[in-house]
């Protein structure tokens, strides 16, 4: 079983090579780590060009994040696909193996397991723990999805049911999920592990203007595939992040 790892950056020089580094020491060897670049002017590519464990990387101005998404998944030769952001790093370097042990049940379409936060410079200190749960549902209406640098899926799925929506250029990644999950309710497995470790500070989340906007994009998001959400949906996506704050993770 073959995985692809996308991973889309733009000015990315200062965290990259911790992306590369934590694919690259996966104990799975059965995988192609894809690299979409958005232009960018600092020396980010002259890294991604001289890491041997790179599969194939392209370099071209996009339309955001989720359109370089949407290149890589195209680029991708791998049974399964899992995205990894150019902020972020894998936990271990047993990730991919967990990964394919979920998948060896031919049942199951997509998996996911718990991320956590951590301090931009002091990776060793976390911030916030986004654990995550079984998928139930009608989770999505009160605002839940899965953290989405965990959620590895079949290819054959997106192939099926489409790519990242780009009318949300926030949250383009909750649409999706809900779509997958949600809407043709594909077979999922929850994983209690930490699987990934993310910079604080995200497009949607690195200022109050951008959680608002991110946010009402969510609720668009419902809207559009007729969730019964109502006006106290955003309140409530909001104040369910908040214990993550205050959990502590069970590092292993």
């Amino acid at each position: 079983m073959k995985i692809s790892i996308i991973t889309v950056c733009y000015n990315s020089a200062d965290t990259i090579t911790d992306t590369i580094t934590s694919v690259a020491s996966q104990q799975y060897n059965d995988k192609e780590h894809i690299i979409v670049d958005g232009g960018s002017r600092d020396s980010t590519m002259t890294i991604v060009k001289s890491a041997d464990s790179i599969t194939r990387y392209i370099s071209e101005p996009d339309k955001g994040i989720y359109d370089g998404m949407n290149k890589g998944l195209k680029l991708a030769t791998g049974d399964v696909i899992g995205l990894l952001n150019a902020d972020d790093f894998y936990a271990d370097d047993t990730v991919l193996t967990q990964v394919a042990e979920a998948f060896k049940n031919p049942n199951i379409q997509a998996c996911f397991a718990n991320l956590v936060y951590v301090d931009q410079h002091d990776t060793s200190r976390v911030v916030r723990y986004w654990k995550s749960r079984p998928y139930q549902q009608g989770l999505f209406k009160s605002g839940w999805m899965p953290a989405h640098p965990t959620f590895f899926v079949r290819r054959a799925v997106y192939e099926k049911l489409g790519d990242f929506n780009l009318d949300f250029p926030r949250q383009a990644d909750f649409e999706l999920t809900m779509r997958f999950l949600e809407i043709h309710q594909i077979k999922s497995l929850y994983i209690p592990r930490i699987w990934v470790k993310m910079r604080i500070g995200g497009t949607s989340n690195n200022s109050i203007k951008g959680i608002i906007k991110g946010n009402l994009e969510a609720y668009r998001a419902c809207k559009l595939h007729r969730l019964p959400v109502g006006p106290f949906f955003i309140a409530r996506k909001i104040l369910s992040r908040i214990p993550q704050f205050f959990s502590k993770p069970e590092l292993k």
